[in-house]
């Protein structure tokens, strides 16, 4: 029985710009869909990905209407369009996992604690659970700590991917399996470590 691979993407910072907030001064996700604005030329990478074989899933955190900085419509529209994009492309993700809570966020129901949110591993382990991934044979893609200490409680490889944004790294921050200047660049690594 042939193993199932997977390869976990956040979405901001990995797929698409994040976006300079002028008020607080941070780099964010994208609150309106005319925000959204995809990396040149990761559908060569993801193609790659997906023509190796392994499943691609999304696993992002998306705070902005628990925070009150958009609607939930707004954060399905961006959805769609990436969903657009990558149809176009002829790129297909075998699942789309959003958290959309944070824990001192303004709406009620989607504020506090979670079992989701990313350094969660919740959706990786949901994966596994749904699709028979073995995790051991998956990575995680990100461009933030929380997404590879979540790798990291999942048992898979992960790679961090350069920032888009000035940043500062803790110390403490737990270090990825391999640091990348971009997709193109995890693509390779991930194929040719499968070789």
């Amino acid at each position: 029985m042939k193993v199932k691979r997977a390869v976990f993407l956040d979405r901001d910072g990995v797929l698409n710009r994040n976006v300079s907030n002028v008020s607080t001064g941070a780099y964010e996700s994208p609150r309106k869909p005319e925000e959204f604005e995809l990396y040149p030329n990761i559908m060569p990478a993801l193609r790659s990905l997906q023509n190796a074989g392994f499943f691609l899933f999304l696993v992002s955190n998306q705070p902005n209407y628990a925070k009150g900085k958009s609607t939930l419509e707004e954060l399905h529209a961006i959805h769609s369009c990436l969903v657009a994009a990558l149809k176009a492309a002829q790129v297909s993700f075998a699942d789309y996992y959003y958290c959309f809570h944070h824990p001192h966020g303004k709406v009620p129901s989607y504020s506090g604690i979670c079992e989701c949110r990313k350094p969660s591993p919740y959706f990786l382990l949901k994966a596994r659970d749904e699709f028979g991934i073995s995790l051991s044979d998956s990575w995680m893609v990100g461009d933030r700590a929380t997404d590879i200490e979540c790798g990291i409680a999942a048992g898979v490889r992960t790679i961090r991917v350069e920032e888009d944004h000035p940043a500062t790294r803790a110390a403490s921050e737990p270090k990825a399996d391999h640091e990348v200047r971009d997709l193109a660049c995890c693509a390779d690594i991930i194929i040719n470590a499968g070789e």
